[in-house]
């Protein structure tokens, strides 16, 4: 399992090197972007051998990583992973979906091999929608589907709600699109968020980095996260680990633990949640994010999903735990596949064949 870090920290040097460069026209952006994307390079999972090329978008305190399935000019979908895992989460689907797709999914700010925020900068689910938009803008996509996974899913509602004309179709994945709190409990948990902040800055100087042997990080987050297999876990890890003298330490950044500041009401999620123009697919795991919350909070989240079937989305309750799409592709994937292919493949066809037929 070494070797493999080996390779993945090899990889890690040679395509930070590969990262766009934004000087220049716009021409000169998109033809190094394609450069940078076409180098292909070989990523060995626990579960599969797979091409796949290594994605480095540059943002004002580092870069944004992540990896590229599908051919080029494939119909473009945004993967979101979701809170302390990475983009390896998609590993074990994404060859199972539809093959003319192009596939980006990226590590979120603080998470696998992207860069942590600068020091005194929070955490937020605004935050990662701007990270989304900066990462749409450097690909140049003007239009695109979202999957995203739990905490990734937030995003993805929030970007789609904020941003309705350049999403086509979304996918939540055991995920509501919002996760709401009640108006009295904002000011509490701002002021919790905000002080669990101070504190640790006045800690950091104190804090060492924990190293692991690679059996401690496995054994360690497998008990931390029971909705994840023992297989699972060596993907993520792919990702989550850096080679440190003595062993290993988590890649993610400690501070994505600490209390999120920006919240919103049910009202206020409902709202967002309106504003969503393109079709949605919320796919829940039985055994998921909902044995996770209290009942008040749990009353919440089935307004949200009623309000999601009076719209005419789709909500589907499937077999597995919070990471059953990881653990259990094969469940996950079929129903993926047909919204896809019925709500953005089928339509990009037909749009396709009546533009060739005006030529």
């Amino acid at each position: 399992m070494m070797q493999a870090l080996k390779r993945v920290r090899h990889l890690r040097s040679t395509t930070v090197k590969a990262g766009f460069n934004y000087i220049g026209s716009s021409a000169d952006v998109f033809s190094q972007m394609r450069q940078a994307l076409k180098g292909v390079r070989h990523l060995r999972s626990t579960t599969m051998t797979q091409a796949v090329s290594e994605l480095s978008v540059p943002v004002p305190w580092g870069e944004i990583r992540g990896k590229v399935w599908g051919p080029d000019h494939g119909y473009p979908v945004l993967c979101l992973h979701g809170w302390a895992d990475n983009c390896g989460t998609f590993n074990t689907l994404i060859p199972l979906l539809p093959k003319e797709c192009r596939y980006v999914a990226v590590d979120l700010a603080g998470h696998g091999r992207s860069s942590h925020r600068a020091s005194g900068v929070l955490y937020s689910f605004p935050s990662y929608v701007m990270d989304v938009r900066r990462v749409v803008d450097a690909l140049q996509w003007r239009r695109f589907s979202i999957i995203g996974h739990s905490m990734g899913g937030n995003v993805a509602g929030m970007f789609s709600a904020l941003y309705p004309e350049m999403v086509d179709a979304v996918v939540m994945l055991d995920s509501y699109g919002f996760l709401p709190t009640d108006l009295g409990e904002i000011p509490k948990s701002m002021r919790q968020g905000m002080d669990e902040t101070i504190q640790f800055e006045k800690k950091k100087q104190e804090m060492k980095r924990r190293v692991y042997t690679y059996e401690k990080a496995v054994e360690r987050l497998l008990t931390a996260n029971h909705s994840l297999s023992e297989q699972s876990v060596h993907i993520l890890l792919e990702r989550g680990l850096d080679q440190v003298e003595g062993g290993v330490a988590f890649s993610r950044d400690i501070r994505i633990n600490l209390k999120n500041i920006a919240r919103i009401t049910l009202e206020q999620s409902l709202e967002m949640q309106s504003r969503i123009q393109a079709p949605v697919l919320v796919l829940l795991a039985e055994d998921g994010l909902n044995k996770f919350f209290d009942e008040p909070d749990r009353k919440k989240f089935q307004i949200s999903l009623q309000a999601y079937r009076n719209r005419n989305h789709t909500v589907t309750e499937l077999p597995g735990k919070h990471h059953f799409h990881l653990n259990n592709p094969d469940v996950v994937a079929p129903p993926v596949s047909d919204f896809l292919q019925a709500k953005v493949l089928s339509q990009s066809a037909r749009l396709a064949e009546e533009h060739t037929s005006k030529l």
